[in-house]
């Protein structure tokens, strides 16, 4: 009797315990979707089989549950350079690391669990289940892009940039790229279901349709970036990678060194005149407005305007100083003609919300930008004279598409950021993965001085026609793209999305209330 009952208990925990480990391991599947690894044909069945366990789940708390686990170990894997910045001095810092990274990836579970819940309380049945939530997560992804500032990164449509369907996102931005990754789930999905309930001919249609749907995206894709390129803008460019690491960027006594380092790489001759120069972002070990010889050695070095990334600081009414993560446009005298405030600041990339008190010690303007910056006043499009007309965005503003829309169309996007904080491992190439859906987005070249990495010319299609590897220093001299006409996304952006999943998630939460009063009417007539 003893030796029964104790296989009866332990039967259901070791059945739980191995669905845990099945929903983890499909969720870092899943992860390896993401660049560097690109391995969507494995990402879109490891999604079917997660959506799948959810909707056959045995409560709408288990499906909360199922979906929690396996995208928080899919977000932990995707977003594990989340841990790189607590390590440039992990002496100090180190130990907040894992808490980073569980948090994050526990955080951001909760945008699978909570669709997934309300998918399996809308509707009854599998199949209707499994797109409920594939609905929902959608919705929720576009949720992920704005509350608390947003962090649209790791989307599952992310999985398809550098392939040809990435170029349906002209059309619909990277939500249409999702809804391709989850409707190709769910129908996998369906086709599982309707096997096996032996459905033979339902469950080949289902499976067919996927195909089907896939190869029509991506001929239509491949049909996009198969016309000739536009002819490239007459528009001579070079972007400088110094290749600063992150944890000697500020030591006093190496500070002179890696700014002689962009001086020397300015100076290098070029085949072609070049009508700009531009460095990454946090080039400069100096103040705009207390820049010393520092603008008069570049203007010397380089002979021709510059853009570089600079801190600057002012006062405000109050008397509090304010400091600025910025992007300025020197002419040949080095005089500043334009300049640029970072307008959306993402906490937990360049800046980390009340950590000011922790890195003291870190030295330099990286304790400052940590401790809190100033935001500009938005998007703009900057006169750089022969060097045409740019869109100026600073790091991770390259992630979020609303940060492009400018009133007046510019020649191309100039995107400078310091990607050494992200490590070596994936965070610099999901980056960099991004930037390229911004230039299929809107039809327009994008621009990439990277400080130690990927620094790149990005055409309107979204294809790297020069860069620079990652961990590595050196110069790229190369042609602005052309540019194409508008897109359709570039003329809508994301408001028909939003339109069209807020009333998804209405119709789901009235389902899932006139269910819950139809059971609790049964329970009461009981």
């Amino acid at each position: 009797m003893r030796t029964r009952s104790s296989r009866s208990d332990k039967g259901p925990i070791i059945h739980r315990l191995g669905r845990a480990a099945l929903l983890i391991a499909l969720g870092l599947v899943i992860a390896l979707g993401q660049a560097p690894w690109g391995a969507w044909f494995l990402a879109v069945p490891a999604l079917a089989a997660v959506l799948v366990l959810i909707a056959t789940a045995p409560s709408a708390r288990a499906a909360f549950g199922r979906a929690w686990l396996a995208g928080a170990a899919q977000f932990g894997l995707a977003l594990s350079w989340i841990i790189e910045p607590f390590l440039v001095d992990i002496a100090a810092t180190g130990w907040m690391a894992p808490f980073a990274l569980v948090g994050m990836a526990g955080g951001m579970a909760l945008f699978w669990a909570v669709p997934a819940q309300l998918g399996f309380m809308a509707l009854q049945g599998r199949v209707g289940r499994l797109w409920a939530t594939a609905g929902a997560m959608l919705a929720f992804e576009a949720l992920r892009g704005i509350v608390f500032t947003g962090f649209p990164w790791a989307l599952l449509g992310h999985i398809w940039i550098g392939t040809p369907a990435d170029q349906i996102a002209a059309y619909g931005g990277a939500l249409a790229l999702s809804s391709l990754t989850l409707g190709l789930a769910a129908a996998l999905a369906t086709g599982w279901a309707r096997l096996r309930q032996q459905r033979l001919l339902r469950s080949a249609f289902a499976g067919l349709g996927a195909i089907a749907v896939l190869g029509g995206v991506w001929a239509l894709g491949a049909a996009r970036l198969n016309p000739p390129s536009p002819p490239e803008q007459p528009i001579m460019l070079r972007l400088v990678q110094g290749n600063v690491p992150q944890d000697q960027k500020w030591q006093p006594d190496l500070v002179r060194g890696f700014f002689e380092r962009h001086l020397e790489l300015s100076r290098r001759p070029s085949e072609e005149p070049l009508d700009l120069i531009v460095w990454p972002e946090s080039a400069a070990p100096f103040l705009l407005e207390n820049p010393g010889p520092g603008l008069e050695m570049i203007a010397r070095s380089a002979g021709v305007p510059v853009v570089l990334g600079i801190d600057r600081s002012d006062r405000s009414p109050s008397g509090t100083r304010r400091f600025y993560n910025s992007l300025a446009y020197l002419d040949e005298t080095g005089t500043p003609l334009e300049v640029y405030d970072k307008a959306h600041l993402v906490p937990f990339g360049e800046y980390i919300p009340l950590i000011g008190s922790l890195v003291e010690g870190w030295g330099g303007l990286a304790s400052q930008a940590l401790s809190g910056y100033t935001p500009g006043p938005g998007p703009v499009v900057m006169d750089l004279g022969d060097a045409g007309l740019a869109l100026p965005l600073i790091c991770y503003e390259a992630i979020f598409p609303r940060n492009l829309r400018t009133e007046q169309r510019p020649d191309y996007i100039l995107q400078i950021t310091n990607d050494a904080w992200f490590g070596t491992r994936t965070g610099p190439y999901q980056h960099l993965a991004q930037t390229r859906l911004r230039a299929i987005e809107l039809g327009l070249p994008l621009v990439r001085a990277a400080n130690t990495g990927v620094s790149a010319m990005i055409d309107a299609r979204g294809r790297i026609t020069g860069s620079l590897p990652l961990g590595q220093m050196g110069i790229l001299d190369a042609r602005v793209p052309g540019a194409l006409a508008p897109t359709v996304y570039a003329r809508t952006g994301d408001t028909p999305w939003y339109l069209l999943l807020s009333l998804g998630i209405l119709a789901l939460l009235w389902r899932a209330w006139r269910r819950r009063k139809a059971v609790d009417g049964a329970r009461a007539a009981r």
